[in-house]
């Protein structure tokens, strides 16, 4: 009997370690997105993740929430991170507004990682009149990456 509990409670010890470990392997954070110019909550069709200048995404990466965010769990060695929504099916990207008055709207910009966690971060408005979040009226918490966008239009 008391081999067995011994036994019982380190093959528990050792499910728990693996989890741990399993669990230390992704980093996790939201992804809140707003109109630019008016501050007004938009539902994308998916949002893409892009993680140390590397071209490629996961799929696995984002699972979208029915109220228009997005959970994102990327893998631990991510550092710095490019973020786009889609709009249309996911044929058209939305222009962030972080680059929404430069020639080539369509240009990612990188943001540390470090600092979605500790602090949250809203993404630079240059859409309209360039109002800032606290005019916007979006707060963020940390954790989240609020993204500022809005449509393609003619001249893009």
């Amino acid at each position: 009997m008391p081999g067995r509990r011994i036994l019982s409670i380190m093959l528990l010890a050792a499910v728990c370690t693996t989890l741990c470990a399993q669990a230390n392997k992704t980093k996790t954070f939201t992804v809140r997105v707003f109109d630019g110019k008016t501050g007004t909550k938009v539902v994308p069709d998916n949002i893409r993740v892009h993680i140390n200048h590397h071209s490629t995404t996961s799929l696995e990466w984002v699972k979208l929430v029915d109220d228009g965010s997005a959970v994102v769990t990327i893998p631990a060695e991510a550092t710095v991170l490019s973020v786009r929504a889609t709009y249309d099916d996911g044929i058209e990207y939305y222009v962030n507004c972080d680059v929404a008055r430069q020639h080539d709207s369509s240009q990612e910009t990188w943001y540390p990682l470090a600092d979605v966690l500790t602090q949250g971060l809203v993404i630079p408005n240059e859409c309209g009149k360039a109002l800032s979040a606290a005019d916007l009226k979006i707060e963020v918490k940390p954790g989240e990456f609020v993204l500022l966008v809005r449509k393609r239009g003619f001249r893009d």
